[in-house]
């Protein structure tokens, strides 16, 4: 049975402020390491295959069609094979589109968390576990200094962001899903419940998107200019 969850409530203040506590302490403990060091990269990486993969073993276990509604087809799941990746590789592309999904995507998520599907305690654990743990990746990899966004990741995230809006939105009309809320809004107060009727609050986020980017990448601007 899940439990009421209050927006803004005194649960939920403690999990926004649990993300960048774990991401600093995690970034604390890599610098005390020899360069190189990777246990932390890969355990991170190691929590969201688990908590993918219980997540997955817990809706066959209670008979939940997977697909088509339930494939990790949604933004905030392809961020996490992303950071996956770049926690397991490093890859400079791969942390890139990771980053400003995390922080422009997960973030939002758990600022304004969309439960409506999350029918069990354990599915409302999972949706918060999920979406903090990718930003404390993204934050812990950053603060650690193990990965930065390069310059013209911006436009590289935004062009990428739309071939994957487009691969959901073809897979939405074909199997008549709902994959990043391209065919409608969620039913909890989210940011897109202020972005106008459908379709214009899908054109009104290329905008928020833009102006989110551009301000995720200002702290990198002045350190890449005085690196040229």
């Amino acid at each position: 049975m899940p439990i009421t969850f209050h927006l803004f409530g005194p649960v939920h203040l403690v999990i926004l402020g649990a993300v960048p506590l774990l991401a600093a302490i995690f970034a604390a403990l890599q610098r005390r390491f020899p360069p190189g060091f990777r246990a932390l990269r890969y355990g991170l990486a190691t929590i969201l295959l688990l908590d993918l993969a219980l997540h997955y073993g817990y809706m066959a276990a209670h008979g939940q069609l997977i697909f088509p509604d339930c494939l990790p087809l949604e933004l905030c799941d392809a961020t996490l094979f992303l950071i996956v990746i770049a926690l397991f590789t490093l890859n400079r592309t791969i942390f890139d589109l990771a980053y400003y999904g995390a922080l422009g995507g997960s973030t939002m998520a758990l600022l304004t968390p969309d439960l409506a599907q999350a029918s069990s305690f354990f599915l409302q654990v999972h949706f918060f576990v999920d979406h903090g743990f990718i930003v404390i990746a993204v934050l812990y990899l950053v603060w650690s200094r193990q990965a930065r966004p390069r310059p013209w990741s911006v436009g590289r995230a935004l062009l990428a962001l739309n071939i994957y809006a487009a691969f959901a939105g073809t897979f939405n009309y074909i199997f008549k899903t709902d994959f990043m809320y391209l065919c409608a809004k969620p039913q909890d107060v989210t940011l897109l419940t202020v972005l106008g009727p459908w379709p214009w609050y899908i054109l009104s986020c290329e905008g928020v998107a833009l102006v989110l980017f551009l301000l995720l990448y200002l702290p990198f601007r002045q350190s890449a200019s005085n690196a040229k």
